[in-house]
């Protein structure tokens, strides 16, 4: 009697530090997708966030199209996008082969700004859209056909899935293909850190990345016009409540902790 009584209480004991450990956890919410969103939204407050709130996030980079089909599969709670919803769902399309299904629903956080980045021995600081898609189509192969050293153009890119390279190819490029042998990487910061080590180099990235810690003073900012595209969450249907905290979050008092 008294070791049954023994076992019922180490269970009890055991069961309530479990509900405990439980509690003190909270719901997690699971974000995949871009890495702009990742790097200039959610990992700058991502603690301020789950104090605040009480749910714990956990991140995937792995690209718009990726994450948006990691949403359709039930393998995240929210797509972590930076292009428009229709984009995005070609980004999906063109990384995966598949169809996003109709109920996805844009909830935009921010707007971001792609800026053009050169070495910072290069004398250029003005380009044109013109000149912009000559020097990443390859039809401009060299610096000195707009201004700057008798040097090759070297294009350092990001990969398939991400939706800075797509929205800059849309909006700069008209479509166009980057030039055969433009060097494609997995990551900003590797986009970055190519531009800065070739004198040569050009590229495009989000401007929240290029003062991180680590990037700053590594590349030159080219003048260009403005390319901007919005910041979201990608949700199949309206926001689940943890889902709806991080967005109200971010759209509130968690302003203060977004990367420009």
């Amino acid at each position: 009697m008294k070791r049954s009584r023994m076992k019922l209480l180490v269970f009890i004991a055991v069961l309530t530090i479990i509900l405990t450990a439980i509690t003190a956890w909270g719901e997690v919410v699971m974000l995949h997708g871009s890495t702009t969103v990742q790097k200039r939204i959610m990992e700058p407050g991502k603690e301020a966030l789950e104090k605040a709130t009480g749910i714990k996030v956990e991140l995937v980079g792995n690209g718009t199209g990726n994450g948006l089909e990691d949403l359709v599969n039930g393998k995240c709670d929210a797509g972590m996008a930076s292009e428009e919803l229709a984009d995005a769902v070609a980004s999906m399309k063109a990384a995966t082969g598949k169809d996003a299904p109709a109920d996805l629903k844009p909830n935009v956080i921010t707007s971001d700004v792609i800026k053009v980045i050169i070495h910072p021995s290069n004398p250029v600081t003005k380009l044109s859209k013109e000149q912009l898609k000559g020097l990443h189509s390859g039809k401009i192969a060299n610096w000195k056909e707009v201004g700057g050293p008798d040097l090759p153009v070297i294009v350092v890119t990001s990969h398939l899935g991400s939706a800075t390279k797509k929205v800059f190819q849309k909006t700069i490029m008209d479509g166009e293909p980057y030039v055969i042998g433009a060097i494609e990487v997995e990551t900003t910061r590797k986009e970055i850190d190519n531009v800065a080590m070739f004198p040569e180099g050009i590229g495009a990235v989000s401007a929240g990345f290029i003062n991180l810690p680590g990037n700053e003073g590594k590349v030159k900012i080219v003048e260009t016009q403005e390319i901007s595209r919005p910041l979201m969450l990608i949700t199949k249907g309206e926001p689940s409540p943890a889902v709806k905290k991080v967005l109200d979050f971010f759209t509130g008092e968690g302003k203060k902790y977004i990367k420009d």
